[in-house]
């Protein structure tokens, strides 16, 4: 069953309840607001986060940390994941065929956890040092992109 094949039938759908709509209604005269006070005016009632003067909960909590505009999250590869991958050339098209990435402006960034044993193509954005020394011992070649 899906919401367009539900049926309509008396008391499905409930009416939303009229306030102010004279004594006989129910909710006449003050419309459920009461006497007097804020809330029974209108634009009544405290802001949100407001608890009555006592220091508010986002002020009592402490600031942490710093979050940088501009900062850039990079997709983390290991050599053991790359050497499992079974590929010639390691580049965003081939990641994103194997479904290791989501798409291809992800950042890419290979870290030298693990061994590799043949010489691959690397096209990344990030080579760790490590990385770099295992890849190229093992014949391999890299271009940062």
């Amino acid at each position: 069953m899906k919401l367009h094949e539900l049926k309509y039938t008396e008391g499905s759908k409930k009416k939303a309840t009229r306030v102010g709509r004279g004594n006989a209604s129910g909710k006449g005269k003050t419309s459920t607001r009461g006497h007097k006070g804020q809330n029974s005016r209108s634009g009544g009632g405290v802001r949100p986060g407001f608890e009555g003067g006592q220091t508010p909960l986002f002020r009592r909590i402490p600031k942490v940390g710093f979050t940088s505009l501009n900062r850039k999250e990079y997709k983390i590869i290991n050599l053991d994941m790359i050497e499992n991958l079974d590929l010639k050339e390691v580049n965003h098209k081939t990641l994103l065929e194997k479904k290791v990435i989501k798409n291809e402006k992800t950042l890419v960034k290979v870290l030298g956890n693990g061994k590799i044993s043949k010489g691959i193509v690397l096209k990344v954005n990030k080579v760790s040092k490590s990385a770099e020394e295992a890849i190229k011992s093992a014949g391999g070649t890299i271009e940062v992109i």
